[in-house]
């Protein structure tokens, strides 16, 4: 009978050095998991940003109308001062708050529908229907909004014999458009909290003599907080950065602050990048303010 040799480990170590230098130092294992998403991070969405900003310190040459590298405040100044870009700020901050809470106002109560108290096949139903929107083109979701709004739009011919007049192209049709665009990422982490909270707590809510209203407040809110955070943070800046919706459904006095850098991308950069600062600013400022309720830590 013949026995055959196993290799020895030396020999092994020879024929595989990756796994080798893989197993031996943890460091090239980390590197090695981590250099794609950092080289991404990093050197496209950091550094892109930090070029945003600095290009807002630039000028325009006033005779060749050429981007000049260089350093000034002026751009930032007319961004502060200028009221025509103020009030668009204020509205877009306004415009993104109230997407974000009409989609917390309507997301709790189907949660709680879908959660607690749908069929298993009207639960399904109502969950292809919150997920219908993402599988439309952003552009066909917008385009479909402007056509129901018209003024011989879908809303006007069914509302005629009531003597009822849509809103047409206003602010309301672009905070209503966006929320229709955006409420998915709320109702999804909304529902699938409410599905985590055991039904015992309602009963016992409603064996202390608490209503409905009530048990929403002192039960179901506290624990959604993380949820609703979570969710809040997708409508308010995807609505911040929006602008196309404006465009199309918001009237000549509905303008936002993509409006006004698309305007002025070509025109004049560095006054479109100090004012693309904002946005970033007020993301910032969410951030932060909802990091100091606690709630993210329960996430």
């Amino acid at each position: 009978m013949t026995v055959t040799a196993s290799p020895s480990a030396p020999a092994a170590a020879k024929s595989k050095p990756l796994s080798t230098l893989l197993y031996r130092y943890r460091w090239v294992r980390l590197v090695g998991l981590l250099s794609l998403p950092l080289t991404w991070l990093i050197g496209l969405y950091i550094v892109s940003l930090a070029l945003l900003l600095v290009t807002a310190f630039w000028f325009i040459d006033p005779f060749t109308s050429k981007v000049i590298p260089g350093f000034t405040l002026d751009n930032f100044v007319l961004v502060f001062s200028e009221p025509a870009y103020v009030t668009t700020a204020l509205r877009t901050l306004g415009i993104a708050l109230a997407v974000t809470l009409l989609s917390a106002a309507f997301a709790i109560p189907l949660g709680i529908f879908m959660a607690k108290l749908a069929s298993p096949w009207l639960r399904a139903v109502l969950a292809v229907a919150i997920t219908l929107p993402l599988w439309a083109g952003y552009l066909v979701k917008i385009l479909a909004m402007r056509i129901t709004f018209t003024e011989e739009g879908f809303f006007n011919w069914v509302m005629a014999p009531f003597g009822i007049t849509g809103p047409g192209f206003s602010l309301f049709t672009v905070v209503l458009t966006l929320t229709y665009l955006w409420f998915p990422y709320m109702a999804l982490p909304v529902y699938t909290a409410i599905r985590q909270i055991p039904v015992n707590l309602f009963d016992a809510s409603a064996d202390l003599g608490a209503r409905g209203a009530t048990t929403i407040r002192t039960v179901v809110l506290p624990l959604l907080w993380p949820a609703l955070l979570a969710g809040s943070v997708f409508t308010f800046s995807l609505s911040l950065g929006d602008y196309i919706v404006a465009r199309f459904v918001g009237g000549a006095n509905a303008q936002m602050i993509g409006s006004i850098i698309a305007s002025n991308i070509n025109l004049n950069p560095p006054v479109a990048a100090a004012f693309s600062v904002i946005p970033i600013a007020f993301v910032v400022i969410y951030l932060v303010v909802t990091r100091r309720t606690g709630a993210l830590e329960r996430m």
